[in-house]
């Protein structure tokens, strides 16, 4: 099953992330939704939530604050933000499509595991929306380039909405860190290499008791050709379609080769 083009301007939009509420790069996201799309609706965690993944909060109640026309505030995850959004916040007004971010840093490689950003398009993805992620990946964190993200998503989205799509599949957005007018093109790539956790500190609480503390240090290969790390560094928008099957066919038949049968091995 795919998803079938569809006009954005007749388009009920629904916005998420994991940066929270106040984030800059939700706002902006929002900024350029209302440019084409007939309803934007944000429903987001109410704090930060990066490296939250894909979890569910189950263990305690969750609360939906209203903030304004069509703008509601989860105190919990960006997977709880998209549920809550689905099926109490907008049950009688259905999106057309969902979009996470713009997310404050890339999400390139391994970050997709870990990314709340990419969760929450995941999560629209799970229940049969069509979803995009969105990530400006920046250097250096005073000197973010919101304006190449302003410019490059509506022109990102514009061929997205004219194209089919599979149901499973998200599609994962980064935006280089070079100026709009020096990014050299929008390239379809594969999900790249880039493990977070790198780097952890040590040291000792006011207890005495040691404690540890992981950093955003990362092993990255930035040269793999054909990857969202090679092209942002590059300085190109990664398109990286992502599916929520996590089935490694290649295995599958292996396995099935040598582990499959009717009943135990005397």
């Amino acid at each position: 099953m795919v998803h079938e083009p569809f006009d954005l301007a007749d388009a009920r939009v629904l916005i998420s992330n994991d940066d929270g509420i106040r984030a800059t790069g939700l706002e902006l996201l929002e900024k350029v939704a209302l440019r084409f799309a007939k309803e934007v609706w944000v429903v987001a965690p109410d704090s930060e939530q990066s490296a939250a993944s894909h979890s569910l909060t189950m263990r305690r109640p969750l609360y939906v604050r209203q903030l304004g026309p069509r703008r509601y505030c989860v105190d919990g995850t960006p997977t709880d933000s998209i549920l809550l959004a689905i099926h109490k916040v907008m049950k009688d007004n259905p999106p057309d499509l969902i979009l996470s971010g713009i997310n404050r840093g890339g999400n390139m490689g391994e970050d997709a595991a870990y990314s709340g950003t990419v969760a929450a398009a995941m999560e629209g993805t799970l229940l049969g929306f069509r979803s995009v992620a969105f990530s400006q990946y920046f250097q250096d964190r005073a000197q973010v380039r919101w304006e190449t993200a302003e410019r490059w998503t509506g022109e990102v989205l514009s061929r997205l909405a004219s194209l089919m799509w599979p149901k499973d599949v998200l599609i994962n957005i980064n935006f280089p860190d070079v100026a709009p007018n020096a990014v050299t093109g929008i390239e379809v790539t594969r999900q790249g290499f880039r493990k977070i956790g790198g780097s952890i500190a040590e040291g000792i609480d006011p207890r005495g008791d040691t404690y540890y503390w992981i950093g955003v240090g990362r092993r990255e290969d930035r040269d793999r050709a054909g990857t969202d790390l090679e092209a942002v560094f590059r300085g190109a928008v990664a398109v990286t379609p992502l599916t929520r099957n996590l089935t490694h066919e290649p295995s599958l038949h292996l396995l099935e080769a040598h582990l499959s049968s009717s009943s135990p091995q005397e």
